[in-house]
């Protein structure tokens, strides 16, 4: 299995290395998704064990990339979009230490739900060909 992965993971990096900054936000939002989704599926098992570990590996993996997100905000060229998203940024890792933390499933349905919402709209800005980097002063987050 491991001769699969290997393709896979330099599809990836290559696809990360020559997205555009509004793609590469993009892959991060499905990122976070798919690992929250992922969270999710921790609190139907019955082994308290493996329910933990599921959940808090996925959540965590899940603030990770927010937390690059928020990091990779330009401040300066963004204005006022940007502290919106910093803002955001912040309360979603809040609410997903919260959830971890706790074991409840709201704080991560939240998040999850609120990122599919910016990921579907940020898809769609995509196609319309917007410049979302001048818009919000988002720059590349794979510097």
């Amino acid at each position: 299995m491991n001769r699969y992965q290997k393709p896979w993971e330099s599809y990836r990096k290559v696809a990360a290395q020559t997205a555009t900054p509004g793609h590469l936000v993009l892959m991060l939002y499905e990122g976070a998704i798919k690992f929250l989704e992922q969270s999710l599926t921790g609190f139907d098992y019955a082994d308290p064990a493996r329910r933990i570990q599921t959940i808090n590996n996925n959540v965590l993996r899940a603030q990770s990339i927010i937390n690059e997100l928020n990091c990779n905000l330009d401040m300066g060229k963004g204005g006022e979009v940007a502290e919106n998203f910093r803002s955001l940024y912040s309360y979603f890792y809040r609410r997903l230490r919260e959830g971890n933390l706790s074991k409840h499933r709201e704080p991560i349905e939240e998040v999850l739900a609120r990122l599919r919402v910016l990921r579907d709209s940020w898809a769609e800005m995509l196609r319309r060909g917007a410049q979302p980097a001048n818009a919000s002063g988002l720059e590349a987050v794979a510097a």
